[in-house]
């Protein structure tokens, strides 16, 4: 039986198959929660930062390291997932 590709239609994903449009989808998806994490990252830092006698207990400034790095690898993961698909469209 011959493969059968699904294509969407639409201005953005004109002649882009499904697999090619779920790819760049998780990828972007990958991008915005990797950027919501270094951003709440850094809004816990303030908050915690506010109150000095328990922030140095509470992990201090390597809580929000460790924090914004994985975020950074989340969103460079996003990255590597939306090139890697539509490179691999070629």
């Amino acid at each position: 039986m011959p493969r059968v590709r699904i294509v969407t239609v639409g201005i953005l994903t004109a002649g882009m198959s499904g697999e090619v449009v779920a790819g760049v989808g998780f990828g972007v998806l990958a991008v915005l929660l990797g950027a919501g994490g270094v951003v709440a990252a850094i809004r816990t830092r303030r908050r915690r930062a506010e109150f000095a006698a328990t922030y140095g207990s509470m992990g201090g400034i390597v809580y929000t390291v460790v924090q914004a790095g994985c975020s950074g690898v989340l969103m460079l993961g996003g990255l590597a997932l939306i090139a890697l698909v539509l490179l691999s469209r070629h």
